[in-house]
């Protein structure tokens, strides 16, 4: 599933060498943090939160059925250094 996550996201950015991501597993979800520069968080994020909606969607319907649910967390990269 990260393949397919740094594959869409890799689409919209343009700074793909400075992309991070970051996995976490808890008992019933995995979280996929995705950390970017500034200059791509408008570009990967879209107009109304457009293009992440519609990568948490695919993510979603790309999740077997029975496995664990996948979130998808778009940060900037200054954001989760002085948070996490």
């Amino acid at each position: 599933m990260l393949d397919l996550i740094k594959y869409i996201v890799e689409q919209f950015a343009e700074d793909r060498e400075h992309i991070e991501y970051r996995v976490e597993e808890a008992e019933d979800a995995i979280t996929v943090t995705v950390l970017l520069s500034d200059s791509d968080m408008g570009k990967v994020i879209g107009k109304q939160g457009k293009i992440a909606k519609a990568l948490r969607t695919i993510v979603r319907s790309a999740t077997p059925k029975g496995s664990k649910k996948y979130n998808v967390e778009i940060k900037e990269r200054g954001e989760y250094s002085a948070k996490g």
